[in-house]
């Protein structure tokens, strides 16, 4: 049986694109129209109905009126144009095309069901998952810190790490592939919820055979002749460097730049510059760090999220924690 209705539709533009690999990747459309929002409803009887032979036995399993199972099947070989069961009574068997069209189906509704499982378990109050993003300098200490701290109350609770500079991590966010970052400087945007949680001294680094090397605290502007190494533009901390240099006087003149705090330490070390960087988490050799006096050498460190997004528990529960280390937030 083949039915006529069936020859007037056209498959949607990304039922074929190019190739049979092509067409698989391709995301479904869902206009009214398209086979995905058509068909979608009644798959999940189709399949109770094949795997059982008999549509009675499957509607009491599937909980749902004989009735419905019947028209549903029968709107669905409409809608397709072909016969996927041949009758035989109250039972009924699977013709080849049921068969290939069964195997697409069952993987389609298993992926659903993985898909449901997933979301439903990362939003789990007690072992769901937290996609938080900070600062590379906030790796070593601050963050396990924190997290080993929240987990005394939410031990089940996972995390997705991502480290990278405040930029890059705001675009994640408004794409949706982080939940909550700790960023500086603290961001300013409408479509963002950002909260100040502490600050951060900024000293000057210099190597320890340095002019400067004995000194315990130095006005910024008595470096404005130095080489500077600093962080790539677009990091935060290369901007509030450039804006301290500014307010004492000078623009710096930069002769590396990197990626990495502990990077430029290194550098700095090995004679090629000054830098201005927060406190490290372990006192590195051949450099002395000086507190810079005369103006506020800090950071300010802040929470943000995106505006209007729901948090799921953990995420919620991730939120209040950090909102309650204000002021507390950075290791003494």
């Amino acid at each position: 049986m083949v039915h006529e209705r069936s020859s007037e539709r056209r498959l949607s533009q990304s039922s074929y694109v190019g190739d049979i690999g092509s067409a698989v990747s391709a995301p479904a459309e869902l206009t009214p129209e398209s086979w995905s929002a058509l068909l979608s409803p009644r798959l999940a009887y189709f399949a109770g109905v094949a795997r059982t032979e008999h549509v009675t036995r499957a509607a009491q399993e599937m909980q749902v009126p004989q009735s419905t199972l019947s028209r549903a099947l029968v709107r669905l070989e409409q809608d397709l144009g072909v016969d996927l069961f041949a009758r035989h009574g109250r039972t009924v068997s699977l013709t080849p095309a049921g068969r290939t069209f069964l195997a697409s189906v069952e993987r389609a509704l298993g992926e659903v069901e993985r898909a449901a499982e997933s979301v439903r378990a990362d939003a789990d109050p007690a072992s769901g998952k937290v996609a938080f993003g900070f600062l590379h300098t906030m790796g070593s200490e601050t963050v396990p810190g924190l997290i080993r701290a929240f987990r005394a109350d939410h031990p089940r609770v996972r995390f997705s790490l991502v480290q990278n500079y405040g930029e890059a991590m705001i675009e994640r966010l408004r794409a949706g592939e982080l939940d909550l970052c700790l960023t500086s400087p603290v961001p300013d945007a409408p479509d963002l919820v950002a909260r100040r949680l502490d600050e951060q001294r900024l000293r000057l680094v210099v190597p320890d055979d340095h002019r400067l090397a004995s000194r315990k605290r130095v006005r910024l502007a008595e470096a404005a002749d130095e080489a500077f190494v600093t962080l790539e533009p677009g990091y935060g901390l290369r901007r509030i460097t450039d804006d301290l240099c500014q307010q004492a006087g000078f623009k710096p003149r930069v002769a590396f730049e990197g990626e990495e705090a502990e990077t430029l330490r290194g550098l700095v070390a090995a004679g090629l510059g000054v830098a201005l960087l927060p406190p490290p988490a372990v006192p590195r050799p051949g450099v002395v760090e000086l507190t810079v006096t005369g103006q506020r050498a800090v950071r300010e460190i802040g929470v943000a999220w995106l505006d209007g997004h729901p948090d799921t528990p953990p995420v919620a529960a991730f939120k209040k924690f950090l909102l309650g280390r204000r002021g507390r937030l950075l290791p003494e």
